[in-house]
C-alpha cells in the first residue's frame, strides 16, 4: 500500500494524466453524477496531510525579508494579473475557463515548493517561509482578486469562497498542527522526522488524484464533445509557467544568492493546485468541474517543468558551495 502510494506521488507526471484518462473513460460510459458526492471527503483527504507537515513557526524567523517581499509581490502583483489577461485572449467567451486560469495564479507555493527548492539545493528555509505565507495571503486574497477581476462575467459568492477557505483550508491547518504535536507527543519528534512525516504527503496526493478523476468524469461529455479544448488549455498554462520561470530567475540572478534565488523561483512558479482545484470544486456548484479542468491540466505542466528546472540550475546559478569542495571519488562519479 504503502509503495503504491509513494509510487504515485513520485510519478505525478504519470498518475495525473492516468487519473484524468481514467476519469474521462468512467464519465463516459457511466453516469458520474454520485461522484459528487465524493468532492468532500476527496477534499480534506488532499488538504489536511500537508498541513500535518505545515512549519508555522517558521515564518517568525528573519534573515530573509527581501526575499520574502520580492517573492510575495510577483505571486500577487505580477502572475494573477498575468494569468488573467492571458484568460481575456485565449478564452474570451468562456468566463468559467478564464476563471480557472486565474485560480490557477492565485494561490502560491505547495509542499512540493520545499521540496524542489532542496532537489535544487536552494535555501530550504526561505523556501518554508514562503510556502507558509504564500498559503496564508493566497487563501485571504483570492476571493478579492475573483471578485475583482471576475465578478462582471461571472457570479463570485464572495461570502461561500470564504465559508469554503474557512473548511478547506483553516479547519485543515488547525487539525493538521493538532496532528503533528499529538504524534510528537506519543511516538516523539526523532520518529516523526525520520519516518512519520514523510508518509503523510502520500496520502494529500490520492485526495488530488481522486479529485482529478471526479472533475474529469464529470466533464467526459464535453470533453468527447470537444476534444480540441484540451489541447487549447495548454497553451495559455505554458505561457504562465514560461514567463513565470523566465521573471522569477532573471529576477533571482540580478537581486539575490544562488540559494535565496532558487527559493525565490519554486516560491513563485509552484502553485497550491490542489487547494484551487477544492475551491473550483466545492464553491461554484455545477459549474465546478469547468473551471477544473484547466487546474488539473496545469498540474502536468507544474510538475514536469519544476523537474526540469532543477537539472538545469547548475547551469543558471552556478554550482551549490558545497558540491565545489567535495572530494571526487569513483563512487560520486557513478
Amino acid at each position: 500500500m504503502w509503495n503504491f502510494l509513494f509510487s504515485l506521488k513520485k510519478n505525478l507526471i504519470w498518475s495525473i494524466p492516468a487519473f484524468m484518462i481514467a476519469g474521462i473513460a468512467f464519465g463516459y460510459f457511466f453516469d458520474p453524477s454520485f461522484l459528487k458526492a465524493l468532492i468532500i471527503p476527496l477534499t480534506f483527504l488532499m488538504v489536511y496531510p500537508m498541513m500535518i507537515n505545515l512549519q508555522i513557526q517558521k515564518v517568525f524567523s528573519g534573515g530573509d525579508y527581501p526575499v520574502q517581499l520580492v517573492t510575495q509581490f510577483i505571486n500577487f502583483a505580477i502572475i494573477p494579473f498575468f494569468a488573467f489577461g492571458l484568460g481575456l485572449v485565449f478564452f474570451p467567451d468562456d468566463p468559467l475557463i478564464q476563471l480557472g486560469l486565474l485560480l490557477t495564479a492565485l494561490l502560491p507555493t505547495s509542499g512540493m515548493t520545499i521540496s524542489w527548492t532542496g532537489f535544487a539545493k536552494g535555501n530550504i528555509n526561505a523556501a518554508i517561509k514562503m510556502t507558509v505565507i504564500g498559503l496564508i495571503l493566497g487563501s485571504l486574497a483570492t476571493p478579492f482578486y475573483a471578485k475583482w477581476l471576475m465578478g462582471t462575467a461571472i457570479e463570485i459568492p464572495l461570502g461561500n469562497i470564504f465559508k469554503q477557505i474557512v473548511i478547506i483550508v483553516l479547519l485543515p491547518m488547525i487539525l493538521g498542527i493538532t496532528t503533528k504535536q499529538a504524534v510528537i507527543w506519543k511516538w516523539g519528534k526523532d520518529r516523526y522526522e525520520k519516518n512519520l512525516k514523510k508518509k503523510f504527503p502520500a496520502f494529500s496526493t490520492l485526495g488530488v488524484l481522486g479529485i482529478v478523476f471526479v472533475a474529469m468524469a464529470l466533464k467526459a461529455k464535453n470533453i468527447f464533445e470537444n476534444p480540441v479544448l484540451i489541447l487549447s488549455l495548454f497553451v495559455p498554462l505554458l505561457i504562465i509557467y514560461v514567463v513565470n520561470f523566465g521573471l522569477s530567475t532573471i529576477v533571482g540572478k540580478i537581486l539575490f544568492s544562488r540559494e535565496n534565488a532558487i527559493a525565490l523561483v519554486y516560491g513563485t512558479v509552484m502553485r497550491n493546485l490542489s487547494i484551487a482545484l477544492a475551491i473550483a470544486m466545492t464553491v461554484f456548484g455545477e459549474q465546478g468541474a469547468d473551471i477544473a479542468l484547466i487546474i488539473a491540466m496545469a498540474y502536468i505542466i507544474q510538475v514536469q517543468s519544476a523537474a526540469w528546472y532543477v537539472k538545469f540550475t547548475d547551469n543558471i546559478f552556478g554550482a551549490a558551495k558545497e558540491e565545489e569542495v567535495l572530494p571526487t571519488s569513483p563512487e560520486a562519479q557513478r
